[in-house]
């Protein structure tokens, strides 16, 4: 089932996520209505805060730029991230203009390093430690903040996030434009 994505000014986008028990009921349907919910939205990640959970989880599905970046590895790079915890971040820092489901139409320049170490537990409770880099690991860094309540706009520069202030409010207030249902704080 393809889930509201919850937008900018919603406070579950702003909570440090609880960690997912292996008992937790419905978990197999949440991931599964993850990934629809972010293939109908057209995106390439979605965090469990986006869809009004507040659990730690995150799914990723690079295959769709695949062919646009020119990155082989990013055709396959499909999974489920339950409890993770990033290890270490190293590398060069390097800047990308980053997009989010949660802030329909803003991209800025976000500035990450290029590598991340991180140990999570796939879809069946298999304990992963695994390193990524590039635009991997910039979607896992991404992804993982959104655990931990920041979104990309924080990263920013506080000249250009003023800037895009009045944009950021007009979503706040469900004034978008974008093709998926959203769901906004109610005043």
């Amino acid at each position: 089932m393809v889930l509201p994505v919850y937008v900018y000014g919603m406070s579950v986008l702003r909570r440090v996520a609880s960690e997912i028990p292996e008992d937790f009921e419905g978990l197999d349907q949440l991931i599964e209505d993850m990934f629809e919910t972010m293939r109908a939205s057209d995106g390439i990640g979605l965090a469990a805060p986006q869809v009004g959970k507040s659990v730690r989880i995150f799914v990723v599905d690079t295959s769709p730029i695949s062919e646009d970046k020119g990155e082989p590895e990013l055709k396959d790079f499909k999974k489920v991230f339950i409890n993770p915890y990033i290890l270490e971040e190293w590398g060069d820092s390097w800047s990308f203009e980053e997009g989010c489901l949660s802030l329909p139409n803003i991209r800025e320049e976000v500035s990450r390093l290029t590598n991340v170490r991180i140990e999570y537990y796939d879809e069946n409770w298999n304990l992963i430690e695994e390193e990524f880099d590039g635009i991997r690991a910039r979607v896992v860094q991404h992804e993982y903040d959104h655990l931990d309540g920041k979104l990309f706009v924080d990263q920013i520069n506080p000249i250009r996030r003023k800037l895009i202030s009045a944009r950021l409010n007009a979503i706040s207030k469900g004034r978008v434009d974008n093709d998926y249902k959203i769901i906004y704080p109610k005043k």
